[in-house]
């Protein structure tokens, strides 16, 4: 049986990305957790940045390398809050980096797995590939693969 796409994206550039997130955050109803997947500078950070500001977060968002795990507020004047959008149940935003890990150990040291599938959060882990050990049984996959310039094709799996 092979992998069903259940969404595909071609972006221009970043500002599509962003855009294309922030729409879909819309979509959300609480406790997934994004699996973001592609290499440096595909547009993983890109697209959390989006995510963030569709579920109406003000903060800036910046990859949590160093500290692996940043939580950002959703403010209950937020659209998703207002229950305009999706998931009125969404208070957090837990954003995991991966990228200096080698497996998944790591992350249940900070507590990041009390946020998997926690229906008051999305989870959003960069680099998730490499911690694949500590998936959650229900993920949402989103690959993103650079093409010609700026474009990026993104896909939700």
């Amino acid at each position: 049986m092979g992998i069903s796409v259940i969404m595909k994206f071609i972006s221009k550039n970043e500002k599509d990305t962003f855009n294309f997130a922030k729409k879909f955050a819309g979509q959300l109803q609480g406790g997934e957790v994004l699996c973001l997947i592609g290499d440096l500078g595909a547009g993983k950070t890109a697209f959390t940045k989006g995510l963030a500001a569709g579920l109406g977060i003000k903060n800036t968002i910046t990859s949590p390398t160093f500290v692996l795990m940043k939580n950002y507020k959703v403010t209950s004047s937020s659209p998703l809050r207002k229950g305009r959008l999706g998931g009125v149940n969404i208070k957090h935003l837990a954003h995991i980096d991966a990228y200096r890990l080698s497996g998944g150990e790591h992350l249940f040291g900070i507590g990041a797995e009390d946020y998997f599938n926690h229906p008051e959060c999305v989870t959003v882990i960069e680099w998730a590939d490499r911690v694949k050990d500590i998936w959650p049984e229900k993920v949402i996959k989103i690959e993103f693969k650079i093409g010609k310039g700026d474009k990026r094709e993104i896909k939700i799996i």
